[in-house]
């Protein structure tokens, strides 16, 4: 912003001073204990002995290694409700020596399992990629020796030498002196972004802490070891990826499905069985084991007909496709239902440095003193810096003058038109700047520039009280400023100040457009970065983000409970200055309130988060301990992948729950009808066409990967309640068509029912067993036409495969019923099999008004006075309290926006009016 000559004037009438702004770092206080040996001689070191002592007292300096056994792991895809079932009736019908049955039910367990193993058999490398980020070998003084060791073999107590370039091999405390003894001219650059997510690199001074797989930028300094192995910083972030092994969100879905689908199965079966039991005993005057086995063999039929065996299987298939369709957009999916879940995230964690942002120092807009532009200082800033240097602050001037200054575009080396540098000064810690003397054949004249420290270059130029605020004002919002000055014409001694050089770790040209494109999908972001508050804001406010940013001591608070704490996350934008416990708590507190929760990063600090989301993004160029804690991995730079993500993990969210609800309607008609006509009527099917129905329709419903589907514009959820009482309800309804058909056949048309001889007859009339085959096969077949989404069935119409799958099948079914099989199905003749094709049609659109009539009636309040427990009803008078809130302040900020749209109206008019005056 500009100065008027007054606003100047009042800033020179005193001297301003610069503002110190303290950078924040983690520290922590070491026990009394440790401390004690913490006193080494410095040039001595440790002794053999001692370090052999501090061994075994403190273990060696690296990460325990905990691997999964493979053969475990894939036998865990054999657990589950529905697997349990699976594999119940697996063992029971070899026991009953149903080979068939024994043959298909066994292919479909092991594929399932498969497919899951090969899909995330990558996915439990985390703790191998963090150790491969530490040093491996260190120079450290035992025995009065300055000798080269494995890092592993360091203790704390050693004394290491850290210079240019070095892996930092353990957590430890500067010492402030080099390694002849004498007192270290220069601190350390430190660059532990990849730990902390600061963008910069950090000074560190004599006492401050360096932490393991950290880089040194520069200088050289004796260090002594506080903490190795486990306990340094990267090793408490390899313990926390370690602990995190929680059952998946899906595998929790697909388990409530299936414990309702086993209580109610089972239960029916076994009333069946032992109804069945009776029955023969009361037709044969002692039970053999063969009387026995051929009830349990027909029971075992029914179960396997009604349990969904290719549930999994289904749903496996899908996420895979769906996997394989989000690879093809650059997106690599490592766990498969991570698939799905993506589809529920409501809430988005994101790391700022190298997510966000570039973490790359990026020329800004600076500050210019009258009469130059900012060709003129980066033109200077360029005269000044030094050739070659691989120094984060000198690249990003260098890079800035080349793009925006015409001059520079296409010189080569250092070498400048018209500009020959005589001498140069390089940076020197001491007087923080650099100085190059310049001879400008064009003028002919010699200057000198000189670019560094602002508070240096302005007491160079002899003191100035606006740029003096200007740079403050830079700082307060977390901007690296840089100094420039050259001589003034016809003098070498005298200095004049051209500019301010600012330069921030900008955000990525995406990130604005991707945050506003998840908000409009209902997926929060909030950022959660180690990098300093101030410039967590700054890069908040340039995203279009809130600013309400906290500081990690707000997910300390020992006064506040996690619930407060919960709230707190909830209602927050951000968190800055986190170390990876806080990241890992962040996520914890958002989870604790029932949130799906995706976490993006790339440092090793984002690891344990990335590991306890839900979802856990690693994004383009992450490191290996990022990427092997993550579920998806993003090939492309950026984040505009993660909206193709959502947007891809919707649709097949949407398929999948059209075929649970399906099936599941399936399952409920299947039982309830045959329950009540084995009982009630003591009609049974035969056992083929049971087999026939189950496979033929779950076969032709995998195709249910490749259908259309209509992505929900909010974060998608399974609700249990919902889906199981739709269910209930559908399939309900789909039993009274069942023996709507069976007491029409029976009754109007006298076909029989006990598929007893006919009139002396030899053969049996088996028409009724065909009837309901179709009736059975078709009529909730059709409804997967309904289940796909919550509106009618015709408001996103099904793909033109997925549609001839499902009516090819039927109408297999319908031929097999007209013509007839041998010793599977009794001909029923064209005018039967036609009409109940029809009339399974028919009665899907009536399914369909019932369903939709469900979803719009179906509400929070509505299960609440259904179900109320005191924690629902807790539940809900606390969101209508929210509600009240949100619509207050919903209504004073439009209040808001009313008047400044006043406001400008008017001031536009006045500006119009002048104008025209």
């Amino acid at each position: 912003k500009k100065m008027t000559t007054s606003e100047k004037k009042a800033v020179n009438e005193k001297d301003a001073e610069f503002e110190d702004h303290q950078h924040v770092e983690v520290s922590e206080e070491l026990p009394p204990e440790l401390e004690a040996l913490l006193k080494t001689e410095p040039l001595k070191g440790l002794s053999s002995s001692e370090v052999e002592e501090r061994l075994a007292q403190f273990g060696r300096n690296e990460i325990v290694e905990k691997k999964t056994n493979p053969i475990l792991k894939f036998l865990s895809y054999f657990t589950g409700a529905i697997a349990y079932l699976i594999e119940l009736a697996f063992i029971l019908s070899g026991v009953v020596e149903d080979w068939v049955d024994f043959g298909i039910i066994g292919g479909l367990l092991i594929i399932n399992a498969l497919i899951g193993f090969i899909e995330e058999s990558k996915a439990d490398a985390a703790l191998d990629a963090l150790k491969n980020t530490l040093a491996l070998k260190s120079r450290v003084f035992r025995d009065g020796k300055l000798i080269e060791v494995e890092s592993s073999t360091l203790v704390p107590g050693d004394i290491i030498a850290v210079r240019l370039g070095d892996i930092i091999p353990a957590d430890g405390r500067l010492l402030g002196i080099s390694v002849d003894g004498s007192e270290s001219e220069v601190n350390l650059q430190v660059d532990q972004s990849a730990l902390t997510g600061e963008s910069l690199p950090v000074e560190k001074k004599r006492g401050d802490t360096i932490y393991s797989s950290s880089i040194c930028k520069q200088g050289q300094m004796l260090a002594v070891v506080t903490k190795t192995g486990a306990n340094t910083f990267i090793g408490r972030a390899a313990n926390l990826i370690s602990i995190t092994n929680e059952q998946g969100h899906f595998q929790k879905i697909i388990n409530q499905i299936g414990n309702f689908l086993v209580v109610i199965t089972l239960t029916m079966v076994v009333v069946i069985f032992i109804y069945l039991l009776v029955r023969r005993k009361n037709e044969v005057d002692k039970l053999t084991k063969k009387d026995v086995f051929d009830v349990l063999r027909d029971v075992l039929v029914l179960t396997v007909a009604a349990i969904p065996v290719g549930l999994p299987t289904v749903m496996s298939v899908t996420m895979a496709v769906g996997a394989k369709q989000l690879a093809a957009k650059q997106v690599i999916v490592k766990r498969l239902t991570a698939v799905e879940e993506m589809a529920s995230v409501s809430v988005l964690c994101s790391d700022k440095t190298g997510t966000l942002t570039l973490n790359k120092l990026t020329f800004d807009e600076p500050y210019l003193k009258p009469g130059y532009t900012k060709e003129d200082l980066l033109l200077y800033s360029y005269l000044a810096s030094e050739p070659g240097a691989n120094d984060p602050i000198e690249m990003a001037v260098r890079t800035a003058a080349k793009r925006d200054v015409p001059l520079l575009a296409e010189c080569v080396g250092h070498t400048i038109p018209g500009f020959k540098v005589t001498s140069f000064v390089p940076f020197n810690p001491a007087t923080k700047l650099t100085q190059a003397t310049i001879i400008d054949h064009h003028a002919n004249e010699t200057f000198k520039v000189a670019k560094g420290a602002p508070q240096v270059i302005v007491k160079l130029a002899g003191g100035d009280n606006e740029a003096t605020h200007a740079v403050n004002l830079l700082a307060r919002r977390g901007l690296r400023a840089l100094g420039v000055a050259r001589t003034v014409p016809g003098s070498l001694d005298s200095w004049q100040l051209i500019g301010m050089i600012s330069l921030l770790d900008p955000p990525r040209p995406d990130s604005g457009e991707t945050i506003r494109r998840c908000e409009e999908m209902g997926v929060v972001v909030k950022m959660v970065t180690g990098d300093q508050l101030i410039i967590a804001k700054e890069v908040a406010g340039r995203l279009g983000m809130n600013r309400a940013i906290l500081d990690a001591n707000s997910l300390t608070d020992p006064d506040a409970t996690d619930e407060q704490l919960a709230e707190r996350c909830l209602h927050a934008d951000g968190f800055a200055q986190v170390i990876p416990e806080h990241k890992y708590r962040v996520v914890e507190l958002l989870q604790s309130k029932g949130l799906l929760v995706g976490m993006t990063g790339d440092g090793v600090n984002d690891a344990p988060a990335l590991k306890k989301a839900n979802v856990g993004i690693a994004v383009h160029d992450c490191t290996d301990a990022a990427r092997s804690a993550a579920d998806i991995v993003l090939l492309a730079p950026g984040l505009s992948t993660i909206v193709d993500g959502i947007l891809t993990s919707r649709a097949i969210f949407q398929r999948m729950r059209s075929y649970a609800l399906y099936r599941i309607t399936s399952t409920v008609h299947f039982l309830i009808f045959f329950f009540i006509i084995t009982l009630a009527f003591r009609w049974q099917m035969k056992a083929v066409l049971l087999i026939f129905i189950a496979v033929l329709n779950d076969a032709a419903t995998l195709v249910i990967s490749v259908d259309n589907a209509q992505i929900s514009r909010r974060p998608d959820k399974w609700r249990i309640g919902q889906l199981i009482t739709m269910s209930v309800v559908l399939g309900c309804f789909l039993t009274a068509l069942s023996f709507s058909v069976f007491f029409i056949a029976r009754d109007v048309f006298n076909i029989p029912s006990d598929a007893n001889k006919q009139s002396g007859d030899k053969t049996k009339d088996g028409r009724m067993e065909t009837i309901i085959y179709l009736n059975v096969s078709s009529a909730p077949h059709f409804t997967i036409f309904s289940t796909r989404l919550a509106g009618f069935f015709w408001e996103n119409l099904p793909s033109l495969t997925f549609t001839i799958a499902i009516l090819a099948t039927q109408i297999f079914a319908m031929l097999i019923s007209i013509f007839g099989i041998h010793e599977l199905t009794t001909s029923i003749g064209a005018g039967w099999g036609l009409s109940l094709i029809a009339v399974s049609l028919a009665y899907f659109v009536l399914l369909d008004a019932v369903k939709v009539f469900l979803f719009r009636i179906w509400s929070f309040e509505l299960t609440v006075k259904l179900w109320p427990t005191r924690s629902r009803r807790e539940k809900l008078k606390h969101r209508k309290e929210r509600q009240v809130v949100e619509d207050r302040v919903r209504v004073n900020v439009e209040k808001v926006r009313k008047a400044s749209r006043a406001i400008y109206a008017a001031s536009a008019f006045d500006r119009v009016g002048r104008n025209v005056i």
